[in-house]
């Protein structure tokens, strides 16, 4: 079971996660890769809504997708987007990437070999992946302008599509984390985090909401 606090408090995390930007037209739609093909299914979206002419997913596999995307995160959301419309010519794939930081570094090579210069990046992501990864783009690829995108469900709605609330909740508190160390080791910019927000963070922690959370020793490695 989980708490009505408990849910009050991902809630909490949840809206801090998204950063509320409006979409616009960009150079290139980046659809980093994770478990949620809904990623895809946004990236389409603002592909046919004339948003950006080029799409790269970037994503190889992890724990949570090599059962469900045996052949790699980017080309399953590939696949994914092409059922929904989107021609496989305006589709770039970056197959390599483990993590989040590869994925910006690995994108930036594969637009340089395509001969693509952007100003501007249209960043889909899982909705609580959102700050975080625009907190590592305005570090890593400080150049471009990033707009945030994601899906438009809130967080009881997400955690249905998902099927399996804790999981989800984990991440959201796991990403928290990343949000408040990754600066210290030069991977993002800082990030304001509200008194509110902490405290929800903490309680989740205190019930146990822990197994996306980075051990103690690695979160606390000195900047790199």
């Amino acid at each position: 079971m989980i708490s009505a606090q408990a849910w009050a408090d991902a809630r909490l995390l949840w809206d801090y996660h998204r950063m509320h930007h409006d979409p616009r037209p960009c150079s290139v739609a980046v659809g980093l890769g994770s478990h949620d093909l809904g990623v895809a299914d946004v990236t389409a979206e603002l592909y046919r809504q004339g948003l950006a002419p080029v799409i790269v997913f970037t994503g190889a596999t992890s724990p949570t997708t090599r059962t469900r995307m045996p052949r790699g995160e980017a080309v399953h959301y590939r696949e994914r987007a092409m059922q929904l419309g989107v021609p496989e010519s305006a589709v770039l794939l970056e197959p390599r990437a483990t993590s989040t930081a590869e994925n910006i570094e690995f994108t930036k090579a594969v637009l340089a070999e395509a001969d693509i210069r952007a100003s501007s990046v249209l960043l889909v992501s899982k909705p609580y992946e959102e700050r975080r990864s625009y907190a590592m783009m305005r570090k890593l690829w400080a150049e471009v302008d990033v707009v945030c995108a994601s899906s438009p469900m809130g967080l009881d709605e997400y955690a249905d599509s998902i099927g399996d609330a804790r999981m989800v909740i984990d991440m959201i508190v796991g990403a928290l984390q990343r949000v408040l160390v990754f600066p210290g080791w030069g991977l993002a910019i800082e990030q304001d985090a509200p008194e509110t927000v902490a405290a929800a963070y903490e309680r989740l922690c205190v019930e146990g909401f822990t197994s996306r959370l980075l051990p103690a020793d690695v979160a606390a490695r000195p900047g790199t």
